[in-house]
């Protein structure tokens, strides 16, 4: 059984009563005087144009008012209701709240959360988001380009001969004594700046920087025209060793001195 709401009743207990005051006040004069029977549900209908109780709630409540008042006839002569009085009784009885019904308004039994969309009440925070798994869109990707690296220098060692060289001589030091290439860069830094500035202060100084761009670019898109910055910050980054292995590669000469390849020959080795 469906109850109806407590506020609800009280307002139809309300409009009820200022309906049976203007009664007793001569509003009903008129139709005792014809000898018609009052209705179940004048009250309530009489009281709906200045009342805010919906009016499928008016409706409901005067229909069970007048089976209650059927059913009371059909067992025996039972005492009618309150709303409804004896017929040239000039006042109204005491007011009783309505029988509760089981149905809701149009004969709708749905609980009400079963018809309200979730959105109405609910805060949805998440959001839909245009991402991908790590397996297998990402971990494909790069297996399928270590597999490619793999296969070039394989080729590429097929073809380009990279001997050994003899064992180290103390007594015979090379000149120019350089570093392997992926080293040339520190060793050119080395060359031009103290030791603690070239090997501690300007790779720390880098990597601190590197550190700190992500905080500084705070762009989600995945788009390389739309992350310029990132883009300058690592181009700078290894064009600058890049330029220092090429210098240290192609233009140092015996004392790891500054010469030009075209004039005084390549000083390198793989």
């Amino acid at each position: 059984m469906t109850e109806i709401p407590e506020h609800l009743r009280k307002r139809a207990e309300e409009a009820r009563k200022k309906a049976e005051a203007k009664k007793a006040g001569g509003g009903d004069a008129a139709p005792a005087a014809e000898g018609a029977p009052a209705d179940a549900g004048a009250a309530p209908a009489a009281s709906a144009g200045d009342s805010r109780i919906p009016a499928h709630l008016l409706e409901r409540s005067r229909a069970a008012k007048e089976r209650a008042a059927g059913g009371g006839a059909a067992g025996g002569g039972a005492v009618a209701t309150a709303e409804a009085p004896a017929a040239g009784a000039g006042g109204g009885g005491v007011a009783t709240a309505p029988a509760p019904v089981a149905t809701g308004p149009g004969g709708h039994t749905q609980r009400l959360l079963t018809v309200v969309k979730s959105g109405s009440i609910q805060d949805v925070k998440a959001t839909p988001q245009d991402k991908v798994h790590t397996w297998p869109h990402l971990l494909a990707v790069e297996f399928v380009a270590a597999l490619a690296l793999t296969a070039f220098l394989f080729v590429f060692s097929v073809f380009v001969n990279a001997p050994l060289l003899t064992l180290a001589n103390p007594n015979q030091t090379p000149n120019p004594s350089k570093a392997p290439w992926y080293f040339l860069g520190l060793q050119e830094l080395l060359a031009m700046f103290h030791p603690m500035v070239a090997g501690v202060t300007i790779p720390g100084v880098g990597i601190f920087l590197l550190i700190l761009a992500p905080y500084i670019d705070q762009n989600p898109s995945n788009k390389p025209e739309d992350r310029k910055f990132a883009v300058s910050i690592f181009t700078m980054f290894l064009m600058f060793w890049a330029v220092l292995t090429m210098i240290g590669s192609f233009f140092r000469g015996p004392g790891f001195n500054f010469v030009f390849p075209w004039s005084e020959g390549l000083f390198f080795e793989l």
